[in-house]
């Protein structure tokens, strides 16, 4: 006799389906994805109100007209594709390339501008209608959480730009003298590190400025060794490089509203051009002429520049690369070795950030990555510590750029080394915590000794 399998009735199915939304880490899943769709909408209302587009409808256009970066858009499809087989993987990119092609020729035939990365957009949606229209179960959940996370990449960048046309329209005024005197504790290091670069040339300058601007495509590479056995395991691991490098740019231009500075090549440079004509720079002096010691004041600027300096989120950003190529393979390590070293290369030689920048994105980044480690493996007081830590020398760093610049500038010897042992302190914590919190290796038991037979 064949017993039958119990029959689920729909009640019973809801009920399953409440129980398992009461679970805290749905919740929280929830939540976020409330707060992060909340966010959208509200930058979208403020660029509209400046009479631009915002993240949503600036993403939205991409499925039809030319993308602003279509490297980023194959790098979105990459990190989707984790949760493909590979049989899978070659179909959505043979399409995506297929979709790019037909888009190439009917822009060409009408004159339009061409950049590529449609076909990419085009298979992350695909691949989400998909989902929920051809898979079920964990299956079902794994797919859209792979959509998910190459969209958040794309939307991480509409709503960078959506935040740096709000920094330029609300902070009318900038600090950059505050920060270029406190600089002369550094060495005015981004006056030095720009005449190197401009004694390479422009081999060197075409470097540094590939790599500033491929910075997330870097990002990818790493996560995509981080994430390659998701399809094997069914399952994403618990802290990986995209969600500290999300929540960087995510928190980083709340500091740009907090301490609005545009950079030595704007403030100190060739300047920026408003209507009009008219310079904004406080004088030319980059980067041959280091600015005088004066006491410092806040200088108007125009409502164009992106007030994006303080902290330096590019060197945060290749920091997060760099922390986390550590466990790849040689050729990782050292690539994430490379692009830390040109970004900061980049940043300082171009005139688009101060040493003060880059001791503060520094700091920043060990401590995002320290609290999206503590938030996967449940806070303790180790990661409470080293968090609260790495805010406070981070609040400090801001709060002596604004009110002692004077004072570093007149005493170089003193706040100089005080700056970089501030920035090497919350390193050097950052790893004898994190060491803590590897799992450690249990000691081979010895064989328990026989009996003798006689």
């Amino acid at each position: 006799m064949i017993s039958k399998a119990p029959r689920i009735s729909p009640r019973t199915d809801r009920t399953q389906l409440l129980s398992a939304l009461r679970k805290p880490r749905v919740l929280l899943w929830g939540a976020a994805g409330l707060v992060t769709l909340g966010f959208l909408v509200a930058l979208e209302f403020a660029a509209r109100h400046y009479g631009l587009p915002g993240p949503i409808a600036n993403q939205a256009g991409e499925v039809i007209f030319a993308p602003k970066s279509g490297p980023l858009l194959y790098a979105s499809m990459a990190l989707m594709m984790v949760v493909l087989t590979w049989r899978q993987r070659f179909i959505a990119a043979g399409v995506a390339i297929g979709i790019d092609v037909v888009f190439f020729l009917v822009r060409w035939m009408v004159g339009a501008d061409q950049m590529f990365g449609n076909g990419a957009l085009w298979v992350i949606l695909g691949c989400g209608v998909i989902a929920v229209t051809r898979r079920t179960g964990p299956e079902r959940v794994l797919l859209l959480k792979g959509v998910g996370l190459g969209l958040l990449l794309v939307a991480g960048r509409k709503t960078g730009d959506a935040w740096l046309l709000i920094t330029s329209k609300t902070r009318p005024t900038v600090l950059d003298p505050y920060v270029a005197v406190a600089d002369h504790a550094l060495g005015n290091p981004s006056w030095l590190v720009g005449r190197m670069v401009e004694a390479t040339g422009p081999v060197g300058s075409h470097i540094l400025d590939w790599v500033y601007i491929q910075l997330a495509v870097a990002a990818v590479c790493v996560s995509l060794y981080q994430l390659r056995n998701v399809a094997r395991d069914g399952r994403f691991p618990g802290h990986y490089l995209v969600r500290t490098f999300l929540v960087i740019g995510l928190v980083g231009p709340a500091i740009y509203m907090i301490f609005p500075v545009v950079g030595p090549i704007f403030a100190y440079g060739d300047g920026a051009f408003g209507t009009g004509g008219q310079h904004w720079a406080l004088a030319d002096l980059w980067p041959h002429t280091p600015p005088p010691v004066s006491t410092p004041h806040a200088m108007p600027y125009d409502g164009i520049t992106p007030r994006n300096c303080m902290p330096s989120l590019h060197t945060a950003w290749a920091t997060a690369i760099f922390i986390h190529s550590r466990k790849g393979p040689r050729p990782l390590r050292y690539a994430g070795t490379f692009w830390l070293l040109a970004t900061l290369g980049a940043t300082l030689g171009f005139g688009y950030h101060y040493g003060a920048d880059i001791i503060a994105g520094v700091v920043f980044a060990f401590t995002i990555d320290a609290a999206m480690r503590s938030l996967d493996r449940g806070w303790d007081r180790a990661g409470i510590r080293l968090v609260a830590y790495g805010t406070g020398v981070f609040a400090a760093l801001l709060v002596s750029y604004r009110y002692l610049p004077m004072q570093m500038a007149e005493y170089p010897w003193v706040f100089g080394p005080l700056l970089i042992l501030a920035m090497a302190s919350v390193v050097q914590g950052y790893m004898w915590t994190t060491r803590l919190w590897e799992p450690k290796a249990a000691p081979a038991q010895k064989p328990e000794p026989q009996p003798e037979l006689v």
